[in-house]
């Protein structure tokens, strides 16, 4: 029984929207399986091709939108991936996978307000998202929001307390905002617990340069 539900499930997602099952459950099994194989192999391109025909039958498909949007990504073919992503949302608006995907290409671009717009609707949904929080990060920097930067790091180092990526995030909010012997401070712990942190090592420099009064 619960075989059978898991597979309807599965249905569904892969073909919501569509009006009729124009391929056999196995065709697409078997299309799906080479998709993961090429792109293992780095042959984005096949791994598009192979999905075509999944397309072709079940254009507002889910899942089949969801994979085409992270491959065209992949592939360096930012607005495809918009695209596809964007059609995976209209099917089930509140997937947070398929927005977390398409602020992948956004922030590939430089789309910064809008993949700041997008990280916000996540987040009003799931708070303390991880890759949702460590992305803002990166959008807020780009656009020179560090106090704002600064907050979102504090909030996810008070449930993540030693999570590097983020205290990297908060150590470069300092950096900006003036707050260099804080800066300095926490650079030196991210090398305590990452000792090859590259972002540490270059802000480290730049800090030991001021110091110096060098340029």
């Amino acid at each position: 029984m619960l075989s059978k539900i898991m597979r309807f499930f599965l249905y569904l997602l892969l073909f919501y929207n569509g009006l009729v099952f124009s391929l056999s459950y196995e065709r697409v099994k078997e299309d799906y399986h080479k998709s993961f194989v090429y792109e293992k192999l780095g042959d984005y391109k096949n791994a598009i091709r192979v999905l075509m025909e999944v397309y072709k039958a079940y254009p507002n498909g889910y899942t089949v939108n969801l994979r085409l949007g992270w491959l065209y990504y992949l592939m360096g073919k930012y607005e495809n991936s918009i695209y596809h992503y964007k059609k995976a949302l209209k099917t089930i608006p509140s997937s947070l996978e398929a927005k977390l995907g398409l602020t992948l290409p956004l922030m590939a671009q430089k789309k910064w307000d809008e993949a700041e717009q997008v990280l916000y609707k996540i987040l009003a949904t799931d708070y303390y998202n991880y890759y949702g929080n460590l992305r803002l990060c990166t959008v807020l920097e780009a656009q020179k929001k560090y106090s704002q930067q600064k907050m979102v790091a504090l909030k996810m180092l008070s449930v993540y307390p030693t999570s590097v990526p983020f205290l990297v995030c908060l150590a470069k909010s300092y950096y900006h905002l003036g707050e260099k012997e804080k800066a300095k401070n926490l650079f030196k712990d991210i090398l305590i617990l990452d000792p090859e942190n590259l972002t540490a090592k270059e802000f480290l420099k730049k800090l030991q340069k001021t110091e110096k009064g060098e340029n």
